[in-house]
């Protein structure tokens, strides 16, 4: 599957945490419940990896991936793993490089317009503006599609419920990342019940025609 067609599946990329592989299967399933099926799991943890073969595993209707990945190491490990792409919070010409020889699609992170000019000369449309709210947020991004008509981000970081369909109304965003459908309280309790219900409000939500 082709980064494209990846950020079109889902308007919302939850960012997930997993401090236990126990709480991989059930969290992803009720994800999907809702009607969000693409799935970031970040390499924040020691369960991150276990944890991304046990939805590969369990719950075939996911797709999930390895976020935080920050070397080729990283993205190797993803791969590994049964991820089916990779998101990195920046990029290294080393990763970027890696990222195009890779068996899984990588989602770069962007922050700068220099940085927007390197992925770009490396072969990347598709990019993570992050973190999107501490670099100018919807104004960032409206500023970018000038220049760089080409490119559709995922903005990532500091995006909430509220903010989310603000984002989503620009031409340039196919989707955006948030950790607000995955609350750390309501995993530690496995209130799945809770998290099916924020899914499927974000799966209600809907990108800008044109934006993907």
């Amino acid at each position: 599957m082709d980064i494209s067609t990846l950020l079109a599946a889902s308007p919302v990329m939850p960012v997930i945490v997993l401090d236990k592989v126990s709480d991989a299967v059930p969290l992803a399933r009720a994800l999907v419940a809702g009607g969000i099926r693409v799935l970031e799991v970040t390499l924040r943890t020691a369960a991150a990896l276990e944890s991304v073969r046990a939805i590969r595993a369990e719950v075939p209707d996911a797709i999930v991936g390895v976020g935080t990945v920050m070397t080729p190491a990283d993205l190797a490990a993803a791969a590994e793993a049964g991820a089916v792409f990779a998101v990195s919070p920046g990029a290294s010409p080393e990763l970027l490089r890696a990222g195009r020889e890779s068996t899984i699609p990588l989602l770069p992170g962007v922050m700068t317009p220099s940085d927007v000019i390197n992925a770009l000369a490396a072969g990347y449309t598709a990019m993570k503006l992050f973190p999107a709210a501490q670099a100018g947020g919807i104004g960032m991004l409206k500023a970018l599609g000038g220049p760089f008509p080409q490119v559709r981000f995922c903005p990532t970081g500091g995006i909430d419920a509220t903010s989310a369909p603000n984002f989503l109304a620009l031409p340039n965003v196919a989707c955006v990342g948030g950790s607000w459908l995955t609350p750390a309280d309501r995993v530690r309790a496995g209130d799945w019940a809770a998290i099916t219900e924020l899914a499927r409000a974000a799966a209600a939500l809907r990108p800008a025609e044109g934006a993907k």
